[in-house]
């Protein structure tokens, strides 16, 4: 299916939007405190806060550029406030109040008259009516002056990058990092907020693409500091329905506790106030969309907050610590103390999903045991693992090595843990929720079926996962699909298939993403091949990973189109072809003549366009009858058609038989699997996108080989990647993918019978590989 990487909006679809929208305010604020904002109306937003520490300040924040947004409906860059007025009624509890130091300021980033960079300190105090924690506040930019008190240095509006509320806990002392003797719950609202005067309206993106079969992923950890409605605007708007893959994250949704120094997630698995909020707005506004949310929960937790007793080790005692930035831990599936956390949360989120009126959907994200991966130990042995092993206990430092004996059965019995820890939070899902709960389970198969450790999906994919044991099964494959890697690809399908079983009314993938900018014209078509794949073959839901990849490169799956223009019917010239039809190779050459005589020419196309005129075969009435029945049947030159070349048909000359070694096709890297039938004229290269597949022989450096299949196309799938530096070599009879070229077929009966023959000339269609 096309789709399209979206940098600019220019010329699509767009409305108008107040300044200062609420759906387009976020927060920030230094962990390990939290903050969430949802938009309550539309003229109104609440902030709650969780503080933990006595100097942490949370922003709420509005930025002239719109940096998070699809480029397709984001709102438009104004960075000049002057002659603009912003109001609000103001409603705060257990924050610091306007009238006090350190209460709510408006701290303004920018630029002054002379462009040099600049922040104002706006005490909202000095611009509010009412009570310290109930008052309406009124910002003339024009006239709006910095400092404590008034009168103070006049902000210059003109030149605004952003613009931020502070909050803040009673007894605020700044930059002190000292833990609260008790967590502080705090919140503001703003409401009637209204923007009048010059520039009120922004321009904003508007598009609703239809609909277009694939689903989205988001994760709490990337979209904390937005609001709900902001996510699934953009989630409608890019053509996405039905489920909704969410990922509640692995550091921004548990209640913290403190523990000497430290800062835990709840060991009874608590969610923060802020978390709780912004997945009620989530949950209830994707409902109220139509959409069905799928609560999302791994085995990981960020390192920092995670307790050292919950983390899977290895042999030598190191974390499975991830490479993330902070980097997260794999919790153990074997500690009693994780099984509770782990049942706790699912339970608290999956309640908040059926109050907002969701079904009870449910995915156990990527449950496994870690691997570190620049040693290949196994992080097997944590106390509650090795207590579990007992007498079958083997130390195993690099899964990339031969096992020591009994390594296997050690590998099954983890596998056995995994799963027992699966299934009953599974179980615990089911039995908490109010309707029939939905659990899907999502692997990552290039860890887990690694070919340099072939024994890990022993532990990491155990066989009592087979169907029925969940409701669906999900896969993805992001390092091997945006490398390119697809013979690891399919043999991964092949085993989950073959070990476990699912159908593909029960299967679902996810594909993406692309975690560098600078990959993304490479990677995103991969990812949308990937899509267009899974949904060949039969998988019933594909999902899109991730949102915020998605917004910050454009991406823009195009719903399915009116592929009549370029149908094509595979069918043959149902004539002979003898040596009296005429075939000629045409390039594109533009030529330039100067005043001096002298020519300057452009070789427009890299290879020939061939052009026929079959109509001296025709040798009587019969077949001049199926010619005009074959021209009425592809709608004159509407659909295309197969034509074999009597002059050049063969990979072996022009028209000899067909040898493994004819043709060569590219050198193996160890890697690609996917290999273009292509036909060597000299310097000259003829992409073969119709061959005569029964025909096909393959060699890898001379060896002819049957490891491969076909895929429409003309290409050359491998079961097992040619290994680098060896020649993929081919031979084949191909056919020509051509057209009518005219939309009448000119034949006189006179002439005919005459012994003239008609002219029917065809062309050669260019199609993509």
């Amino acid at each position: 299916m096309a789709f399209w990487l979206a940098r600019t909006r220019n010329g699509q679809h767009s409305d108008y939007i107040q300044r200062f929208d609420p759906r387009f305010w976020t927060v920030n604020f230094p962990r390990p405190m939290m903050a969430s904002v949802v938009s309550t109306a539309p003229d109104a937003l609440r902030v709650d806060c969780e503080f933990v520490k006595a100097g942490d300040l949370a922003g709420l924040i509005w930025d002239s550029e719109d940096t998070l947004d699809h480029p397709l409906l984001a709102y438009d860059t104004r960075r000049d406030y002057a002659r603009c007025t912003l109001s609000f009624r103001w409603r705060s509890g257990n924050v610091l109040a306007l009238d006090v130091e350190h209460g709510p300021t408006l701290t303004i980033e920018g630029r002054d008259a002379s462009g040099t960079p600049r922040s104002w300190y706006v005490r909202l105090w000095n611009y509010a009516v009412g009570s310290p924690s109930d008052a309406v506040v009124t910002l003339p930019f024009s006239e709006l002056q910095s400092g404590f008190t008034l009168p103070g240095e006049a902000v210059w509006p003109s030149d605004i990058d952003r613009m931020f509320i502070s909050l803040v806990p009673p007894g605020y002392e700044e930059g002190n990092e000292t833990p609260l003797a008790n967590r502080v719950v705090g919140w503001a609202e703003v409401s009637d907020l209204r923007c009048e005067g010059e520039g009120a309206m922004l321009p904003i993106g508007d598009v609703l693409l239809p609909e277009h079969g694939e689903g989205m992923c988001t994760a709490y950890d990337d979209s904390f500091n937005q609001t709900p409605a902001r996510l699934l605007r953009v989630i409608e708007g890019l053509g996405c329905r039905g489920k909704i893959v969410h990922y509640v994250g692995m550091s921004h949704y548990y209640r913290l506790w403190l523990y000497g120094s430290d800062f835990h997630a709840a060991y009874n698995g608590d969610l923060c106030q802020p978390a709780i909020a912004w997945h009620s707005a989530y949950f209830e506004a994707a409902v109220a969309l139509g959409f069905a949310p799928v609560v999302s929960l791994s085995y990981e937790l960020l390192l920092q907050n995670c307790p050292v007793w919950f983390r899977q080790r290895d042999r030598f005692g190191n974390d499975s610590q991830t490479g993330w930035s902070p980097p997260s831990a794999l919790l153990s599936p074997t500690s009693g103390q994780v099984n509770t956390f782990l049942q706790n949360v699912a339970t608290n989120f999956v309640a908040l999903l059926e109050a907002a009126g969701g079904e009870p959907l449910f995915q156990i994200g990527e449950p496994w045991w870690w691997v570190a991966p620049e040693t290949g130990a196994p992080c097997l042995y944590d106390s509650t693992a090795r207590a579990y092993f007992g007498d079958s206990l083997r130390w195993i430092s690099d899964m990339r090595e031969p096992l020591p004996s009994g390594g296997t059965q050690m590998l099954d019995m983890a596998g056995t843990a995994l799963a027992a820890s699966t299934m009953a939070l599974a179980d615990a899902v089911r039995s908490a929720a109010q309707g029939e709960a939905q659990i899907h389970l999502l692997a990552f198969t290039p860890t887990i079926l690694d070919p340099a450790m072939p024994e890990l999906h022993r532990a990491c994919l155990p066989s009592e996962w087979a169907w029925p044991t969940f409701d669906r099964l999900q896969l993805e494959d992001y390092d091997w699909l945006v490398e390119g890697r697809d013979a690891a690809r399919r043999a991964g399908y092949a085993f989950v298939d073959q070990k476990l079983g699912y159908p593909a009314e029960a299967t679902e993938y996810l594909s993406g993403f692309v975690l560098d900018p600078a990959d993304a014209e490479e990677f995103w078509p991969r990812i949308d091949e990937g899509l267009d794949e899974a949904r060949e073959r039969g998988v019933a839901q594909r999902y899109v990973w991730a949102l915020p990849q998605v917004n910050r490169d454009g991406y823009t799956r195009l719903p399915p189109g009116d592929d009549t223009m370029n149908a094509f019917d595979d069918v043959p010239y149902p004539l002979a072809l003898g040596r009296d039809a005429a075939a000629s190779p045409e390039f594109s050459t533009s030529v330039a003549v100067t005043a001096s005589g002298y020519e300057h020419r452009n070789a427009l196309w890299s290879d020939a366009r061939m052009r026929y005129d079959v109509g001296p075969g025709i040798r009587s009435e019969k077949e001049l009858g199926s010619l005009v029945a074959f021209f009425r049947a592809r709608f004159g030159p509407a659909r295309g058609f197969r034509l074999r070349d009597p002059f050049d048909f063969s990979s072996g000359g022009m028209t000899g038989s067909p040898s493994p070694g004819d043709q060569l096709l590219g050198a193996g890297d160890g890697v690609a699997s996917r290999f273009q039938l292509s036909k060597s004229y000299g310097e000259q290269r003829r992409t073969i996108t119709r061959p005569d597949i029964a025909s096909i022989r393959v060699a890898v450096d001379g060896a002819e080989t049957t490891d491969w299949s076909y895929e429409e196309g003309g290409w050359i799938v491998f079961n097992t990647a040619p290994a680098e530096g060896t020649s993929v070599t081919a031979g084949f009879h191909f056919d020509v993918p051509v057209r009518f070229a005219e939309d009448r077929l000119d034949i006189s009966g006179v002439s005919f019978a005459a012994g003239e023959a008609p002219s029917v000339p065809l062309i050669e269609i260019r199609e993509a590989p």
